[in-house]
């Protein structure tokens, strides 16, 4: 089943279950260990998972320049998507206003996070070939890294296993970490290895992007490029571009975002297609315009 294309999302009313309050995880669990710092994972599962069930799964990494932010940013994102019959699960990861780390180690648990969780797939009731990687911002980074580069790897874990996801779900990523993108003075030593866009191979997963195309961080330009250099390759990459928007457009916020409706919606669609969740998305659009770049 191919992603449907359509040129103008335009909006209706909310029908069917929405995410009307946030709630806590249903389980939290210490994927790392650094030192006396224990990293975790926030996961919350579909109604009546057990522990033997073969689930699809999403990981999501919060924003925040690699210096902040927290794992409850993609809690609203992950409680729906367990509403549909995933294992959603939002990462917590080292950043530099709490840790004293550089974007690298970032990068290095974000690949740890997956790394553990196809290890323990068998426990967790997740299928360890149907793992999306989601984020938003440098979070979008981490995710995107962890399907691209082939560094950063903590050294100490079994690196026969694959970090790599199944399917990107990107929200105003950091695609660009080289001279004139963002964030090139903290990684400028190694971006050429750190860059998602520089480190594009065949064999890349299927992503979809959601931009706002008022976005003074990410510009559109930027993520444009890494459509068509994942074309070049034979790789699928959707890209929404949303109509006024700026950077951070799709966040949650106090639940009437129109914009956190529209996007969880097309990620909804995606994973249909790609036969990680059946039947229509239980959350619409309302009142946004978006344009799917071709």
């Amino acid at each position: 089943m191919s992603y449907q294309l359509g040129l103008i999302s335009l909006g209706t009313l909310v029908l069917g279950q929405i995410v009307s309050s946030i709630e806590v995880p249903d389980e939290q669990v210490v994927y790392k260990k650094v030192g006396e710092v224990n990293l975790h994972l926030d996961i919350f599962k579909p109604k009546g998972h057990q522990a033997d069930d073969t689930c699809p799964c999403i990981v999501f990494f919060f924003g925040g320049g690699w210096t902040g932010g927290t794992p409850s940013q993609f809690y609203p994102h992950a409680q729906y998507l367990a509403s549909r019959g995933m294992v959603a699960i939002s990462v917590e990861y080292r950043v530099s206003s709490r840790h004293g780390t550089l974007p690298y180690q970032c990068v290095e648990d974000g690949k740890s996070s997956i790394r553990w969780i196809r290890q323990h797939a068998s426990t967790l009731g997740v299928d360890p070939d149907r793992i999306a990687a989601g984020g938003g911002s440098a979070g979008a980074q981490v995710a995107a890294a962890t399907a691209t580069t082939i560094t950063f790897d903590e050294p100490s874990e079994d690196l026969e296993v694959s970090v790599k996801p199944n399917a990107l779900v990107l929200f105003n990523p950091v695609f660009d970490n080289g001279p004139d993108g963002f964030g090139y003075e903290r990684v400028k030593d190694r971006w050429q290895e750190f860059s998602p866009l520089h480190n594009i191979t065949a064999g890349i997963c299927p992503t979809i992007v959601f931009l706002g195309a008022e976005d003074t961080l990410i510009p559109v330009s930027t993520a444009q490029e890494y459509k068509n250099q994942m074309a070049k390759v034979g790789g699928q990459c959707y890209l929404w571009i949303y109509e006024g928007q700026p950077h951070g457009f799709f966040n949650y916020q106090d639940g009437n975002n129109p914009y956190y409706n529209a996007t969880v919606f097309e990620c909804d669609k995606f994973l249909v297609s790609l036969g990680y969740l059946a039947g229509a998305p239980t959350i619409q659009n309302k009142q946004v315009k978006a344009t799917l770049s071709q």
